[in-house]
């Protein structure tokens, strides 16, 4: 805990109750926040009170704080102005900083009869044709990807006319996505006629590019070209099909941008869509260390639109900010008109808004080695059990034996909504004999925390604390863990998973009863591919320790072979039946053996 708590909270405490902007300086005097408030007095001192209720990015910021000042406004809209003034001009480590990092961007035709398209960041003297710039890279990359598939453009590095007839065409002549030049069958002039196709399409866009080649299609009909006007019929609709797919993600779409938003583990992405015309022409995506509060928003909007001059009259996001009408205003002027900012509950904006929400989930995922179904199940899983946490790393535990002999337990662990086999572990009931199931869970999850004591929390292994742990079994097996982690001050989310007498998984139980998943398609399904994985594990372990036993006692039945030459030999050999082929060389060879002993065992096998 930071040292000046007390004195920092003192300060805070006597700070006037007027909107004003304040700034949290380090040890060194370095800027490392600056923030706004409507009443300094209630904001500032919340940081200095009870750390529990504050993300990690807040906690770690006041550890670091030596000293603040703070200056008055008059209201909380020019506080809002100083601020952003403020972080520009000083950039401090706990603030939301983006970076404007958005060069502008080229169509490339290249050099040569047979002239290539492609997207570039850059021009350059190499004598190709270029058009631009483009400030949004995503919109030059999409664009020059559909009119190469839509115009059938060869994207290879094959050179023509050195590679004609050099190889067999790519898979992308045969799904009908490039006439393949390459096969020397296709004339100059029918090439450069959908390049230049192509060229309109990117310059014009569908609809004129439709119009145009209508046109063009007319005039072939009448010249009774009918293969050519065939061909232009075939590009008309493929330029039509693309049209219809933008429809289905930008229906009556306004000029917008849509922001949203997902956390998980101390990140945050938030993802911008940003649409004009009716179409989706940019895509920004943005990740950094963060809590997974509200005011993130407030926060990223004002860093974002601070870097960009267009603003947009309309904005759609996952959330409201706090200071809605401050930051509505401040837009409003930078824009030179009313900006309009809305949470949309249901239609096509709020289906919008839901899919960058994914998309941001996507993201993380992706950096996390998981997917958004798995994010998503996960998601679905903490709000029905009503975790804090998103539930990233999961312990479940099963107890097999038969009729209380060989009792044994497995644990798997799950991480990121995937199973992680090198995390799995295998438990031998020690402390007791006989079959008592609730017994048994509350011993392997006692020697699983003292493991975790002694790993002094390295993070690794059973060194590290579970999001979650699910047990095998109902209200039984959760009341003797329960007892567990209130002995051993653990404080982690237990429930128990039921089965129905079909043995299937039926509902999650925990100290408040059960919680029924049936009509959670996905989240019943993960549950039960856990729940039978960790069944197999247990039972897997439980049938090798019987062999293994049956093994040992069929050895121990020969003179001289106790259970420790039993498991010796077994080691060494493998198998019973390679024991019983071994010769009396071999068997005097083994660890641990005898001559006497070789010989019974020999004999034991091949008789006198």
């Amino acid at each position: 805990m930071n040292p000046k708590m007390s004195e920092l909270r003192r300060k805070a405490m006597a700070l006037p109750l007027l909107p004003g902007v304040y700034i949290m300086h380090g040890a060194d005097n370095e800027i490392i926040y600056i923030g706004k408030a409507k009443a300094l007095k209630n904001r500032v001192s919340q940081y200095f009170g009870s750390q529990n209720n504050h993300p990690e990015k807040v906690r770690r910021m006041v550890e670091n704080v030596d000293h603040f000042e703070y200056i008055i406004t008059d209201s909380e809209f020019e506080a809002l102005i100083l601020e952003c003034s403020l972080i520009k001009q000083h950039t401090p480590k706990y603030n939301i900083l983006l970076k404007d990092d958005k060069g502008y961007s080229y169509i490339r035709v290249s050099p040569g009869d047979w002239g290539k398209l492609s997207y570039v960041l850059q021009k350059a003297d190499d004598g190709a044709r270029y058009i631009g710039p483009y400030k949004s890279s995503y919109y030059v990359k999409s664009a020059v990807e559909e009119a190469n598939k839509i115009f059938m453009l060869p994207t290879c590095s094959r050179r023509f006319p050195q590679d004609f007839r050099k190889g067999r065409p790519c898979l992308n002549y045969h799904i009908k996505q490039c006439m393949a030049p390459c096969t020397g069958r296709v004339r100059l002039e029918d090439y450069r006629e959908s390049l230049e196709q192509a060229l309109e399409f990117l310059k014009g866009g569908s609809s004129e590019s439709i119009k145009r080649l209508t046109e063009q299609m007319e005039e072939a009909a009448e010249n009774l070209e009918f293969e050519r006007a065939a061909r232009i019929r075939d590009k008309i609709a493929a330029v039509k099909r693309m049209g219809d797919r933008q429809k289905v993600v930008a229906n009556k779409v306004l000029d917008q941008d849509v922001i949203a938003s997902f956390s998980n583990d101390g990140k945050t992405c938030f993802q911008v869509f940003r649409f004009e015309g009716g179409r989706l022409f940019d895509r920004e995506s943005f990740v950094f260390d963060s809590g997974e509060g509200d005011s993130d928003t407030e926060e990223f909007l004002i860093s974002y639109y601070t870097l960009r001059q267009n603003i947009p009259k309309n904005i759609a996001l996952d959330r409201m900010p706090e200071a809605l009408e401050d930051i509505s205003r401040w837009l409003g002027e930078r824009r030179g008109g009313k900006v309009n900012i809305t949470v949309p509950q249901r239609g096509e904006q709020a289906r919008l808004v839901s899919m960058c929400r994914s998309n941001a989930a996507e993201e993380l995922a992706q950096q996390k080695g998981a997917t958004v179904r798995e994010f998503s199940v996960l998601e679905e899983l903490r709000e029905v059990l009503g975790l804090e946490k998103l539930p990233e790393y999961i312990e479940c535990y099963d107890i097999s034996n038969l009729a209380g002999t060989e009792n044994v337990a497995g644990m798997v662990t799950y991480k990121n909504g995937k199973p992680l086999k090198s995390a799995y572990r295998k438990f031998k009931i020690k402390g007791f004999e006989g079959q008592d199931d609730y017994a048994s869970m509350a011993e392997v999850l006692t020697r699983r925390f003292e493991e975790y004591f002694k790993a002094e929390n390295d993070g690794e292994g059973f060194g590290r604390l579970p999001d979650l742990i699910l047990l095998d079994g109902g209200k039984g097996q959760v009341a003797a863990v329960r007892e567990v982690f209130e002995r051993m001050g653990i404080s982690v989310p237990l429930y128990g998973l039921v089965k129905d007498d079909k043995h299937r998984t039926r509902a999650i139980t925990g100290d408040g009863g059960e919680i029924a998943i049936s009509s959670r398609r996905k989240l019943f399904a993960f549950l039960s591919k856990m729940q039978d994985e960790v069944h197999r594990f247990a039972i897997g372990y439980h049938h090798s320790r019987r062999r293994s036993a049956t093994f040992k006692s069929s050895l121990t039945n020969i003179d001289g072979i106790g259970e420790v030459r039993a498991k010796s030999l077994l080691k060494y050999f493998r198998t019973i039946d390679n024991i019983s082929k071994a010769d009396l060389e071999e068997l005097e060879a083994a660890p641990g053996m005898t001559k006497d002993s070789a010989l019974s065992v020999y004999r034991y096998f091949h008789g006198e």
